[in-house]
């Protein structure tokens, strides 16, 4: 496997797509804007300006755009990939989307002979920059197994999850974590702000202890210098959310912690700060930090 179509150069694409022509893989790339990717073009990328001519005789195509109807725009939409690719081609959506989507894109590729796998990732920009990302494959075992050197190219944590689906459902509930324990950080700081303590102590102090966390060391210092610049856009956090929770109450499930991060996220949104990074719902409990 050398050719690699790749379509979704945003924050976490772009890095990915660097790291794949640093292990070595030839490099096809579609963007709505080659200005936006003149950067990867000058390392290396060859540039189209159609996702057919993007994935025409490449061994692999990579996805990771924004939201579903994105991804339902790209394989499914005339002349994209799912009618441009060439059979026995291995379609990788890297996008956290619907599970349902995923299974959809399995049985329809299959049906036309390609190797479909959903392989949502996780790490933000700064796993995506340093190839560092945590990949959660769905589709088939021996398909999984083909695509190792491409999902070790841009990540470490590189797991296979089951069958098509898979790779989603263990990405929202990821989601699912993330969205309690970046409340929890927020809700404490608010907390320790109101009974004047030195925020900047309080890290120091409880970072290393039982209430350290992946999050608190992300978003903390972030949150305290008002940086909420996007590692992660909360627009896009609030989409994998709803998914999770449209999933969750498919299953019976109430989930009060997911929901109510969800609430408050929405708030954020609709007061227009949905291009912020997720460190931004600190916003919704103390506008002074």
């Amino acid at each position: 496997m050398k050719k690699i179509g790749f379509v979704g150069l945003g924050i976490m694409g772009k890095s990915m797509a660097r790291n794949l022509m640093k292990a070595g893989f030839e490099l096809h790339i579609f963007a709505r804007s080659r200005a936006k990717v003149e950067d990867v073009i000058s390392e290396g990328a060859q540039f189209h300006d159609s996702i057919a001519g993007c994935v025409k005789g490449c061994d692999a195509v990579i996805t990771i755009v924004g939201f579903p109807k994105d991804v339902e725009e790209v394989y499914f939409a005339g002349g994209n990939i799912l009618d441009s690719a060439e059979k026995g081609t291995y379609l990788i959506d890297m996008t956290t989307t619907s599970p349902a989507l995923a299974e959809k894109i399995y049985a329809e590729g299959t049906k036309r002979g390609f190797h479909v796998m959903d392989a949502p990732v996780t790490g933000g920009d700064t796993g995506a920059k340093n190839a560092t990302l945590s990949i959660l494959a769905g589709g088939d075992k021996a398909d999984f197994d083909v695509c190792l050197p491409l999902f070790r190219a841009m990540g470490t944590n590189i797991n296979y999850q089951g069958k098509a689906g898979c790779g989603q459902h263990a990405k929202l509930a990821n989601q699912i974590m993330i969205a309690g324990a970046l409340s929890g950080v927020c809700e404490a700081l608010a907390y320790a702000r109101a009974k004047g303590l030195d925020l900047s102590v309080l890290l120091k102090s409880v970072s290393t202890g039982a209430a350290g966390s992946k999050q608190l060391d992300a978003f903390g210092p972030k949150i305290l210098e008002g940086n909420f610049e996007p590692g992660f856009f909360m627009k896009h956090f609030i989409k994998d959310m709803g998914l999770a929770d449209g999933e969750a109450q498919e299953s019976g499930l109430q989930l009060e912690v997911l929901q109510a991060a969800l609430k408050n996220y929405r708030g954020l949104e609709e007061k227009g700060l949905g291009n912020l990074g997720t460190q931004a719902l600190i916003k919704h409990y103390d506008r002074t930090l």
